[in-house]
């Protein structure tokens, strides 16, 4: 769950007054003492961190898996898995667990024939499809009619649990929740039993819900439309070019069987992270975890994505057209997080357009008014891999996306002419210090955070070293990567204009 950050801009202010007058020593020798971690024989590793300031604990299920890992023809398949990590297991969720499975197994059946007659288009049989789609509809409602709906969730609302989520990105799939801390057994029990046993019960419903989130957050809207084609064009060989919600056609053609294949390949505990931060001791912790968890079988870690981007030989530009407002998008590929060059390129980030003091904002919104919204957004759409930074602007009424465009570019080849300010670069420090340490102020927070080291660093360690490389950032080291990265070859352009009609 590698998202963008996002920013209140009344505590930020504040904290980046603290900050700028302080000599960004901030020792977090002591947050890093109050962590401990245990690796079970099957390759899990809990990371814990003590706080005992509420009797409340919260907890991060870290799946080093995203949509970059989708299967071809299965675009997609890390968020659908997502959805059905919630369907329960063969104990929690249903009346009649074998009667379900039987019925299952007949559902599974008549939508394999049903997809297979599908794929024929045109010389399909119709006669057969209407037989088949009518079976699939009957097969559906009589597996359906053993499912305890909901139930998973129902048991943490009960257990006084809040926060019940999950996430996936391009690069990771989380699950989160908080309890009190007298619930953390009950939390084990549940959390490590619906990844040794899930039930995909309700698969072929729940699909259609995605299906819909698909048309509602993509395929309805004209700026999800013109983001993900510019996905999909600055991306040619590497997965991140395709949506999270994946392809319509391959969300309308999952099988069950495809799924339960995703989940023993990815959810081994080798490719899982667990973080549990609040008011626990690590070594109660650590003994139920081999309880729990360490019933799970080891398998061999997935192997790492080898797919590489081919360096870009000149800009590409993609046009879309709607009844919307217009919008122009560029973007550049940069290195991932993990790179040197990385806090550097959130820096420039940052001073191009993040906020309303940064350059795009104070020129092209608030003085010349070319704009309605402008921003700049880093690690796109994840960042454990080379991504992009995306710089965007929707132009205000009578202006249009060729003015914003040269604007843009105007203000990125200041940057990598022009050095900025010393003051300048301590205030673009101070925000990012304040970003770190908003993050890890709660518990949840400093769980996903503590899991998402560990997976994308190899050790959970370096969350405390970033405040390290925030200090190092220097003007010259912003204008280098500005020279560097943002090029004209090297980047892409959307623009969207508004038809009439």
């Amino acid at each position: 769950m590698n998202q963008v950050r996002s920013r209140t801009l009344l505590f930020t202010a504040g904290v980046i007054f603290l900050l700028a007058s302080m000599s960004f020593a901030f020792d977090f020798s002591e947050l890093e003492e109050s962590v401990s971690e245990y690796q079970l024989e099957n390759g899990l590793k809990i990371i814990v961190m003590e706080r005992h300031d509420a009797p409340v604990v919260s907890f991060a299920t870290y799946a080093d898996v995203g949509a970059a890992n989708d299967p071809k023809e299965y675009t997609g398949m890390a968020h659908m898995f997502e959805h059905m990590a919630f369907k329960g297991t063969s104990t929690l969720g249903t009346t009649d667990i074998d009667k379900e499975l039987e019925l299952m197994a007949i559902e599974d059946s008549v939508w394999y024939e049903l997809r297979e007659e599908r794929k024929k288009g045109r010389m399909a049989d119709s006669t057969r499809l209407a037989e088949l789609e009518k079976a699939f509809v009957e097969a559906i409602e009589n597996a359906n009619q053993y499912v305890v709906p909901n139930a998973f969730d129902q048991i943490v609302e009960t257990e006084g649990g809040v926060g019940l989520n999950a996430g996936t990105g391009s690069d990771n799939t989380v699950y989160i929740m908080s309890l009190p801390s007298n619930k953390v057994e009950l939390w084990m029990a549940l959390e490590s039993e619906r990844f040794i046993d899930p039930v995909l019960r309700e698969m072929y419903r729940e699909r259609d819900v995605v299906a819909e989130e698909r048309r509602q957050s993509i395929e309805s809207n004209p700026i999800s439309r013109t983001l993900w084609g510019l996905m999909s064009t600055a991306f040619r060989a590497h997965p991140y070019g395709n949506s999270i919600l994946g392809h319509m056609s391959d969300i309308q053609n999952y099988t069950r069987g495809a799924a339960l294949a995703f989940f023993k390949k990815y959810y081994v505990p080798s490719n899982m992270v667990v973080g549990i931060v609040g008011d626990v001791k690590p070594d109660k912790i650590f003994e139920m975890a081999e309880r729990y968890w360490g019933r799970i079988p080891a398998s061999p870690k997935p192997e790492r994505l080898a797919t590489v981007e081919p360096e870009q030989a000149g800009q590409r530009t993609i046009e879309l057209e709607d009844r919307a407002q217009p919008l122009f998008v560029a973007a550049w590929h940069v290195p991932p997080a993990t790179d040197p060059d990385w806090p550097a390129v959130e820096a420039f980030a940052d001073y191009l357009g993040q906020g309303r003091t940064s350059m795009l904002y104070k020129n092209l919104v608030k003085e010349k008014k070319i704009a309605a919204a402008s921003g700049v957004l880093a690690g796109w759409p994840g960042n454990k891999f080379p991504c992009l930074v995306i710089a965007y602007a929707i132009p205000s009424p009578g202006n249009t996306n060729e003015i914003c465009e040269t604007e843009i570019f105007a203000e990125v080849e200041k940057l990598q002419t022009e050095l900025i300010p010393a003051e300048e670069v301590e205030k673009i420090k101070a925000r990012a210090k304040a970003d770190l340490i908003n993050n890890l102020s709660g518990n949840l927070g400093m769980a996903i955070q503590l899991c998402g080291y560990e997976t994308d660093w190899g050790d959970w360690r370096e969350l405390f070293r970033q405040l390290d490389r925030i200090n190092a950032i220097t003007a010259e080291d912003i204008q280098r990567v500005a020279q560097k990265y943002f090029t004209k070859k090297n980047r892409t352009v959307a623009k969207l204009s508004t038809i009439e009609g």
